[in-house]
């Protein structure tokens, strides 16, 4: 899997001015990476990514439009990537999101909202209920953590060992049952 940036809406330019121009031209090469990506059997990810907050000119913006995109390409080796941190931001309505786009999804990344930080930090989203809805849809891909930790790598990560423990999982994601 590979992550296919969409690129910037150039300095100066009016968005909607060039919103038809830039998705003829990404979807041009989207099609074409997609072509080359398929001889290695590999997944392209488009990842939609607020313009809010974290990139004002980035041209993907939400999963409305990236999924359409996704549909005009139409390649089946073409994802999702969401990234529920940048769906928060502009839409909101996380469970109603994850179950609409779930075939298209090829990879899930987190993050606390607003915060960018751990998932166990204080912010909007509610990650033992996302996990758990994650599962209840079938999804068994990875979930990227893309944050920014409060402190070191390692503690960092003690929201996961909660977790798993809270699951009765063994450090690892592995059942106690089964040992």
């Amino acid at each position: 899997r590979i992550h296919v940036m969409a690129g910037r809406v150039p300095l100066g330019t009016d968005r909607a001015a060039v919103a038809g121009e830039m998705e003829t031209t990404f979807i041009e090469n989207l099609r074409y990476a997609a072509d080359l990506l398929s001889q290695e059997d590999m997944i392209g990810l488009l990842e939609p990514i607020n313009n809010r907050i974290t990139d004002p000119r980035y041209y993907l913006n939400t999963p409305h439009q990236a999924a359409a995109i996704l549909e005009k390409v139409g390649r089946p080796n073409l994802k999702l990537q969401l990234d529920l941190f940048h769906c928060q931001i502009m839409d909101g309505n996380l469970s109603r999101n994850l179950e609409t786009y779930f075939p298209r999804i090829g990879h899930i990344q987190i993050a606390q909202v607003p915060g960018r930080h751990e998932p166990d930090s204080p912010g909007e989203l509610n990650f033992p209920y996302i996990f758990e809805f994650l599962e209840s849809l079938g999804y068994t891909g990875y979930v990227g953590c893309e944050y920014a930790p409060k402190g070191d790598t390692l503690e960092g990560l003690g929201w996961l060992r909660s977790y798993w423990e809270s699951q009765g999982l063994q450090h690892g994601g592995t059942s106690k049952a089964a040992k």
